[in-house]
């Protein structure tokens, strides 16, 4: 599984994905800072 972390001013988002590919692309699209990791 593939996790998208997005750190705004006092909080943070994570978001979940299945592939490699589907993470990237929306990695892409985030303008604050975020964090792309992977987890079994």
């Amino acid at each position: 599984m593939w996790i998208i972390t997005v750190f705004e001013e006092n909080t943070y988002r994570m978001f979940e994905y299945s592939s490699k590919r589907e993470a990237t692309n929306a990695l892409h699209k985030f303008k604050e800072t975020a964090l792309l990791s992977y987890t079994r």
